[in-house]
Parts: structure tokens; sequence; C-alpha cells
């Protein structure tokens, strides 16, 4: 498989193979409680949505938002975190966005190039790059283009380097690539500024 070839060539470091354990150690440490019993809590709830379960657990029982979101996830066992890697890069570049997929290992070149301590953390719909933190992330978003996030805080939008705006408040500018030439030395020297601001 295509996609498959093209994550098991770059040498970047993969998530580790219990997506929520993190999310066990955190809720433990935090609430006393770990992910398993905070899962049968949920499901006292009276809702069903997502949502409507989130808001609950935010609300009756004070979780943070992501905590929340979480615990919902991992009681549907419906998270992305819980389909290995393969399988959401290959659902993001599946059908007309197979066509990104060479700016996608553009984008993963460029990364390799920066240090050996970035990871790939793909979700439903976009890849996180990360270090200690997310400093950028990845999304095929059109059939056409490939959006970059980029975490640069306090640089002012210039040419191709936009406000993230509304698109994505995970990180603060974005830009729009097309084509692997799209990926070029201006784009490398924003990537290496939120590398090393990670």
């Amino acid at each position: 498989m295509l996609i498959e070839q093209s994550i098991k060539s770059q040498e970047i470091a993969m998530p580790e193979s219990d997506p929520f354990a993190i999310a066990d150690a955190a809720l433990l440490a935090k609430t006393g409680k770990s992910l398993s019993d905070w899962i049968e809590m949920a499901r006292l709830c009276p809702e069903t949505s997502h949502m409507k379960v989130v808001g609950w657990l935010k609300s009756e029982h004070g979780l943070g938002h992501g905590h929340a979101n979480t615990v919902v996830h991992a009681l549907n066992a419906s998270a992305a975190v819980s389909q290995d890697d393969v399988t959401l890069v290959a659902a993001m570049f599946a059908g007309p966005k197979a066509e990104l997929l060479p700016v996608h290992e553009a984008i993963l070149t460029a990364l390799r190039s920066l240090g050996d301590d970035i990871k790939l953390a793909p979700k439903k719909g976009y890849v996180s790059f990360r270090r200690s933190k997310q400093f950028a992330l990845g999304q095929p978003s059109t059939k056409d283009r490939y959006d970059l996030g980029l975490v640069l805080k306090g640089e002012p939008p210039e040419g191709r380097l936009e406000a993230a705006g509304s698109w994505n408040g995970m990180v603060s500018h974005r830009v729009r690539l097309n084509s692997p030439a799209d990926v070029d030395a201006e784009l490398h020297a924003w990537l290496r500024v939120a590398y090393e601001r990670a």
C-alpha cells in the first residue's frame, strides 16, 4: 500500500501503541479516577450524543473539555486514536485527495531535516506534528489543496503565510499548498521556527 510505504519510509517517530495510556495517567493524577472509572461514569449520562455526554461530564463532574472528550471517545471506541496510523492517513488521502499525498510526503521530508525528535500523531482528517507540544499540522482540505498549519504566535501574516483565523484554533498561521514544489525554502524556514519554539 502506497500510504503504508510512505509512512514507513519516513524516519519520524509514531505514537506508542496504547493511545489512552497518557489520558489514563493524566486523569488519575488530576481527579484520582482512572479512565476506566470515568468511562463507567459517562455510561450513567442520560444523553447519548458525543457532545452532550462531553457537556454532562464537564458540568456535572467538573472535567475539562479535553479530558471529557477523551473519555467519550474511549467510551464509544470511536476515537481517531483507536485506529492505527496507516488507516487514518489512508482515509485522509482516499479518493480525489490521493493527488495530495506527494505534498504530504514533501512536508514529511522537510520535517525529517529538522530533527529526529518529531512525532506524527494522525487524527481523523489531519496529522499533528509534535515535539514536546504540537508545532504544526497538515491537512488535505480539498481535492487540490493541502493546508499546513503552523504555531507561529506573534509573527505577522505576510504573503503565503496567512493568519489561521477560524480555520483551526490549534495553530496561529496557515499556508495553502497545491504541489510538492510549494514546500520550498520559505516554507522550510517557517517550519524550522515553529519546530524550534516547540
